[in-house]
């Protein structure tokens, strides 16, 4: 009987996690899949503990893309053939034995792929540094992992495939250090709705997912960026700090940030102008996503993204009617308030404002 004592996963983000997998049950076959997905507040502290791993085989994780980071994380996305829905599973067993960081192994990546990755690792870091579980050891880890992205996303994803220029690969190198590092951050500070929302519109829609993070992210960045009547429940969480952690991200990529409000606004604005440089599309209308089945579904989307595991690190505890919101204006490449102000006008005519769907924003920014 073949009993290996080494798995290796070569490849990107999905290789990895199914990998993560494949050893947890190797090691233990017994386990389910619906105690893996099972919903916790504190990753330590939950219903069904995951075993502890690495009794039969160690895993050893090599990226070939600069993106996810999995190979540093405790964090396995699968998704369940039966409904299609896309679960982050996370427990600290998950995390690999070994991870092998090689630059070289990207080096005949297409732009769009190092973009699309590129976009994933700067969510990741963003999104770490503002959770509520970001702590001394994770910011630094973030702060870095964005300077190295905004510094170095453009010319990777510009460099001809096999390009021997050293600038070409030296940016490529940083690239890959910058999602290990990502990787580092928010796997000891999870992520947010983003992720949360990702998750689900990738899944249903079968979208890229570091290229749907990117359409997501300044949207987040504005709602996070602003002062919540309802602040997340997460107790070690006493005081809604977001708007001051992106202005101190702007702060350190040199950007305007003299007040909280201007370093929000001005790292929205930049993560934007990043994602035009780098030609990701500003919409999920631009990307040719139906507008009526992703509209029309909005209520399931939104529930889904609630109940996604990365929502509860978010600083700011959504509503279910901000998460469609924010998915609305991500559709049509318009703003919160914008879709906000065409349901109050929608409400006149008489439908109440809580329920009232936005007027079509086809126009606007797609």
């Amino acid at each position: 009987e073949f009993n290996p004592d080494t798995i290796i996963a070569l490849g990107g983000g999905s290789p990895m996690d199914a990998a993560k997998v494949m050893w947890l049950l190797y090691e233990n076959p017994d386990v389910q899949f619906s105690d893996m997905r099972e919903k916790f507040f504190d990753v330590r502290k939950r219903a069904f503990k995951f075993p502890d791993l690495g009794k039969k085989a160690q895993l050893v994780c090599v990226p070939t893309t600069s993106g996810t980071g999995s190979e540093m994380t405790p964090f396995a996305v699968i998704t369940d053939d039966e409904t299609g829905m896309k679960y982050p599973l996370a427990d600290y067993a998950l995390t690999p034995s070994v991870a092998i960081i090689d630059p070289v192994l990207t080096s005949a990546l297409p732009a769009k792929v190092v973009a699309d990755a590129g976009f994933d690792a700067l969510t990741h870091a963003t999104e770490a540094y503002v959770s509520v579980y970001a702590n001394d050891y994770t910011d630094g880890l973030a702060l870095h992992a964005i300077k190295l992205i905004f510094e170095n996303i453009e010319r990777s994803a510009k460099a001809r495939p096999g390009s021997t220029d050293p600038a070409d690969i030296q940016a490529r190198e940083k690239m890959h250090n910058a999602a290990s590092i990502a990787g580092m951050a928010f796997g000891n500070a999870f992520l947010g709705i983003v992720h949360a929302m990702a998750h689900v519109t990738g899944s249903k829609f079968h979208l890229i997912h570091g290229r749907t993070n990117a359409i997501y992210l300044p949207h987040v960045i504005r709602y996070n960026g602003r002062i919540p009547t309802k602040l997340t429940s997460w107790p070690k969480y006493e005081r809604y700090i977001a708007p001051e952690r992106f202005q101190q991200i702007a702060q350190h990529l040199g950007l305007k940030a003299a007040t909280p409000e201007e370093g929000v606004e001005s790292y929205a604005r930049a993560v934007e102008k990043l994602r035009d440089l780098v030609g990701i599309e500003r919409s999920f209308q631009a990307q040719g996503v139906a507008e009526e089945a992703f509209i029309g579904r909005l209520d399931e989307l939104a529930m889904a993204a609630y109940e996604d595991q990365c929502a509860p690190a978010n600083p700011r505890m959504p509503m279910l009617a901000d998460m469609k919101t924010l998915m609305e204006a991500a559709y049509y490449g318009t703003s919160f308030d914008e879709v906000r102000a065409h349901r109050g006008e929608v409400a006149v005519a008489g439908e109440t404002p809580a329920e009232a769907p936005a007027a079509p924003l086809a126009k606007r920014g797609a």
